[in-house]
């Protein structure tokens, strides 16, 4: 695995995380609704999943735009992928009407290669050690 992948999230980034997940959470505004630690366990887990699931949408997103640039001819500085958040929110609906139409239809294969050379944020942790 890529030394940038294994690293420790820093306070920010847990913090950006935890922020996250607050607006993730549909209600409650982050109060705890039941004294019951099962109960509590189960709101923190779902919440995660449900963070966890909206990071990964956005990130296919910004896969598919990077992707789409590159088509285009531009070229992707490493640097500054590594500065795009994986936390946008303006495009989410919670409160929308979605539709449940198309739920037997299989998902594309997802397309896991992204032409970006990410040994320059490798050579620049290196050397920040």
């Amino acid at each position: 695995m890529p030394a940038f992948c294994t690293r420790s999230p820093t306070p920010r980034q847990v913090e950006a995380f935890n922020g996250f997940s607050d607006w993730v959470r549909l209600g409650q505004r982050g109060t705890v609704a039941h004294y019951d630690p099962v109960e509590q366990e189960k709101d923190v887990k779902f919440t995660s999943l449900l963070a966890n699931l909206l990071i990964f949408h956005n990130t296919l997103d910004i896969a598919d735009a990077v992707r789409q640039l590159q088509a285009e001819g531009e070229v992707m500085d490493p640097l500054d992928l590594a500065q795009i958040s994986p936390y946008p929110t303006e495009h989410v609906n919670r409160f929308g009407v979605y539709s449940t139409h198309g739920r037997g239809s299989a998902p594309e294969d997802y397309d896991t290669r992204l032409d970006v050379d990410f040994s320059v944020l490798q050579d620049e942790q290196a050397t920040a050690a």
